[in-house]
């Protein structure tokens, strides 16, 4: 039997590796994705008061710290019994909308969008953000630059840092901004509206004008069937910052709809003794392995999976986008992987879109915006839709609010059967006769790079070992030595 590692995979935040396995035809036998990084948060938030927890969560991940501080305060709004102030919800909203444009920015064009601007079969040295620059040209790579520092500095203004923000409080937030600071967000978010067009222009000229391309998308190679979910509004619509969990089958159909405080009811976890990341399922249906369609308990949670289980977009370009998209792939729900690049721009319109509406709103400069707790903390349950999923924070405390039990499923630990499964799939699509090339190892590397996964993020699982492999090599890449301890 041959192996194939490849170690590290790239372009994605944290570590992790791919093991294919090929028979003697040279055909795949088996592929596993692994994470081989423990995380602790889980464990090391117990015995903390509560109230640090949105500070503390910020820090899993540098990527992501807004979505973290927004599912952990709204954690602490359900486990003090606080509701915060109008103004306080659309100041959480607005920022979360800005941190989502910079974070969907970032992925289309510095992390996916290299394997179609540049070309899944370039050299690898020519994969990156500059190898789209050098593509596409100076200008937009100034543009791209321009959008994060601008929604960066909203994130700032309003959450009180650029990076791992800490303006949210139990009950709203620290701190209102000032009219004058709404209209110069207002300004900046229209400047967004113009990005996420030009992204959308962008990816038709360049994606879907390739017919190479739209038949890889639509390729067996990156199809999956699962159970979709996504938070939506009263209308059924996406929503990034509150509303219900949604979740529809393989054909669309309403499978389950829940508030927060219920995810227990819907959602279990399986741990597979040769990865730390754990494997999140629908209780309901059960764990039967790595399988798709309805009778799996795997589900989905990624920005086609949003909008697989929504029934539209809350915001007029965004919704027009939406049905450009279904109409081109062939009707809802869309299972082709490599939509969900599609899909993520989408949500960058709509994120700039929202951004648009609350800064246009002047109650989102009223200096009411924090109810202040007055209650005994108990058990609260936080659920945002971060850019890699439905994000869930659960804590339990003690009378004077320190932590007893917490809970985390972040984006990237509801996709991990997913991915897993899509690799595979892809692997056996792509490796025939034992012939592998750097180009058929990047496109099997694409299958995971949509869902744009965020390792150091999710929580992992905590076996009574700790397996580890430690691989030394020279300066050529050659592997001189091994060292392992609890590796069969």
């Amino acid at each position: 039997m041959t192996r194939i590692t490849i170690d590290p995979i790239t372009r994605l935040e944290g570590h992790g590796k791919i093991e294919i396995f090929l028979n003697d035809q040279g055909d795949v036998e088996n592929c596993y994705f692994q994470v081989p990084e423990l995380r602790g948060f889980e464990v090391f938030c117990v015995g903390r008061p509560a109230e640090e927890m949105p500070r503390l969560t910020s820090r899993i991940c540098g990527v992501c710290p807004e979505a973290h501080m927004m599912a952990s305060v709204k954690a602490l709004d359900a486990l003090y019994g606080v509701e915060p102030p109008p103004a306080g919800k659309k100041l959480r909203e607005l920022l979360y909308s800005a941190f989502y444009v910079t974070d969907h920015t970032t992925h289309f064009y510095a992390l996916g969008g290299p394997d179609f601007v540049v070309g899944p079969d370039s050299p690898a040295a020519e994969r990156n953000i500059l190898g789209v620059i050098a593509k596409v040209g100076l200008e937009i790579g100034g543009q791209v630059i321009a959008a994060r520092k601008r929604n960066h500095h909203v994130i700032e203004m309003i959450g009180g840092r650029a990076i791992h923000p800490v303006a949210a409080l139990p009950g709203g937030m620290s701190h209102p901004i000032t009219d004058g600071q709404r209209r110069e967000i207002l300004d900046i978010a229209r400047q967004n509206v113009e990005f996420a067009q030009f992204t959308i222009d962008l990816f038709h000229n360049v994606v879907l004008a390739n017919s190479d391309y739209v038949k890889m998308i639509t390729s067996p190679a990156y199809t999956l069937r699962t159970y979709y979910m996504g938070l939506v509004d009263e209308h059924n619509q996406v929503n990034f910052y509150d509303g219900l969990v949604r979740v529809v089958d393989p054909d669309g159909v309403e499978f389950a709809r829940y508030m927060p405080v219920e995810y227990t009811d819907h959602v279990a976890e399986h741990v597979e003794p040769w990865t730390y990341l754990k494997f999140p399922y629908l209780k309901k249906l059960g764990w039967h392995g790595f399988v798709e369609g309805k009778g799996s308990g795997i589900y989905c949670c990624t920005p086609l999976s949003r909008l697989n289980a929504a029934d539209g977009m809350a915001t007029p370009l965004a919704q027009a986008e939406y049905e450009r998209m279904y109409e081109t792939l062939g009707g809802k729900p869309v299972h082709f992987t490599l939509a969900t690049h599609w899909a993520r721009i989408i949500e960058l319109m709509y994120a700039a879109e929202r951004m648009v509406e609350l800064a246009e709103d002047p109650e989102v400069a009223s200096p009411n915006v924090r109810t202040l707790p007055t209650k005994k903390p108990t058990e609260g349950v936080g659920i945002v839709e971060a850019p890699r999923g439905t994000l869930t924070h659960h804590y339990v405390t003690d009378e004077n609010g320190i932590l007893l039990e917490a809970n985390l499923i972040v984006g990237t630990t509801n996709n991990y059967a997913p991915i897993q499964m899509n690799i595979k799939r892809a692997a056996e699509s792509l490796i025939h006769g034992g012939h592998v090339s750097d180009g058929i190892l990047n496109r099997i590397e694409m299958a995971f790079r949509a869902y744009d996964p965020c390792l150091s993020c999710a929580t992992h699982s905590l076996p009574g070992q700790m397996p580890l492999e430690i691989v030394i090599r020279d300066s050529s890449g050659e592997v001189v030595r091994r060292l392992s301890q609890n590796i069969d």
